[in-house]
């Protein structure tokens, strides 16, 4: 009997790991490993713009990143992104446990900069775009019109502090900037998707 229960149990372990891989599935996406399977170029990916969401499903919130980086760091696969101090999504980021970082393709070109230049403070951006809203199984938001959703569980989040730039290039870009400090948000890659 003992043993039973635990085949039972490990069973049980097996589907609830096996869950997440299909979770996108009736959205048209198919899960991938990133260090096997990222094509992308790593120093290009996040110029060409990406989108950032972050909450729940009781509410979400998104936006266009042109700034991040790809790689390892403690011995974990990690996506690193920055935002700034006075961005709408920073406040979803800062209760969150997860976020998703979202390619489009280019000819959803008016979806980045749309998200790029409106506040979800104004309104529901993606209602206002037609896009769709989903959930990965941790509950992160995605769009179903993404080609690409890379889901991240936060290991680490800080501002940026003055006092330790060491060029004058982070100096002349807060000089005059509106938006603030960025924060970076260091996430472990716990789960990718693509078309």
């Amino acid at each position: 009997m003992k043993q039973k229960k635990m085949i039972i149990a490990a069973l049980a372990a097996m589907m609830m790991a096996v869950t997440p891989a299909f979770a996108q599935k009736e959205n048209g996406f198919k899960k991938f490993n990133v260090r096997e399977d990222f094509s992308e170029n790593g120093f290009q990916w996040f110029h060409d713009a990406e989108l950032l969401a972050a909450g729940d499903k009781e509410k979400s919130n998104a936006m266009t990143i042109g700034w991040g980086g790809i790689g390892t760091l403690w011995g974990r696969t990690a996506l690193t992104v920055y935002v700034a101090e006075k961005r709408y999504t920073k406040e979803f980021l800062d209760k969150a446990e997860y976020f998703t970082v979202m390619a489009f393709d280019v000819k959803d070109s008016k979806v980045l900069n749309y998200m790029g230049t409106k506040s979800g403070r104004d309104g529901d951006k993606a209602q206002a775009l037609g896009l769709h809203t989903a959930y990965t199984a941790n509950g992160t938001p995605y769009y179903t019109e993404a080609s690409m959703v890379i889901e991240c569980k936060i290991m680490y989040a800080a501002p940026f502090e003055p006092q330790y730039f060491k060029s004058d290039a982070p100096k002349k870009m807060y000089a005059n900037f509106p938006a603030g400090i960025h924060s970076m948000y260091i996430g472990e890659v716990i789960n990718a998707w693509k078309k």
